[in-house]
């Protein structure tokens, strides 16, 4: 598709035209407005996270296995402690319990919704995967938001944006001091977080050093490498050859 057909499906739109009357007028495939489009609000909602400038935060879910370990009334606004008393692993659903996914969506315009996931390993990696801004309708965002949660054990909670940007942050910063980098494209998904204040932060790791869980994407040996580098041998905790729940997402 050309600049010159973007910018005249942008302009019928304006004027209020559905995305069928669009490709009639247009001589195009209805398919091809409905891309364009969806392309146009997500360049638009990146432009506008550029300059810092956020939508008002529609819903904030985080996943049971997260949900389950936060105190019922957290001290002075932090969660400290909150994911290393965790019991030695026996399963497969204890290993999981390393994992958890926190979803943040924000309401844009036209009545759609702007949604970001972040796949967190509380115990080593901090964020493994990231969903950057997509753009959907309220019925899509519900379908999306099942489907992201359907490996997870329980169901997902809805929480505070503070306690997302806590659980998200936390994560990411263990992992730095461990030595490991966010996933690729938290750069493009960072910005819809928001502003972390700090206050409100979980303690990661297990048993107080970090555990490493394989996954299915991952490299064992450059991670072993990166740990013992950082933290020196035996300072850590490992688990190879498991069947995570990793492999289930995305």
């Amino acid at each position: 598709m050309t600049g010159t057909q973007q910018q005249e499906i942008m302009d019928l739109r304006a004027l209020n035209l559905t995305p069928k009357q669009i490709a009639r007028k247009l001589g195009i495939k209805v398919s091809s407005v409905n891309a364009a489009i969806q392309n146009q609000a997500e360049q638009t909602t990146l432009d506008r996270l550029t300059k810092g400038e956020l939508d008002p935060v529609y819903q904030c879910l985080a996943s049971e296995s997260l949900i389950k370990l936060l105190p019922k009334i957290p001290p002075e606004n932090s969660i400290k402690n909150l994911l290393t008393k965790i019991l030695p692993v026996k399963n497969n659903d204890d290993i999981n319990r390393g994992l958890g996914l926190v979803v943040i969506a924000r309401v844009a315009r036209y009545n759609q919704i702007t949604v970001c996931s972040y796949l967190l390993d509380i115990w080593c990696l901090g964020v493994k995967d990231t969903i950057p801004p997509r753009t959907v309708d309220r019925i899509k965002f519900k379908e999306f938001t099942e489907l992201l949660f359907e490996p997870f054990p329980g169901k997902p909670q809805e929480v505070t944006l503070e306690v997302a940007q806590g659980m998200i942050f936390s994560a990411c910063e263990y992992a730095l001091s461990l030595g490991f980098q966010p996933h690729k494209d938290f750069e493009k998904s960072r910005l819809h977080i928001g502003e972390w204040d700090g206050r409100i932060r979980i303690e990661c790791g297990r048993d107080g050093k970090p555990f490493y869980v394989n996954g299915p994407h991952d490299n064992p040996k450059k991670i072993m490498e990166t740990l013992k580098r950082n933290t020196g041998e035996g300072n850590f905790d490992f688990l190879i050859g498991s069947d995570p729940i990793e492999k289930n997402f995305w």
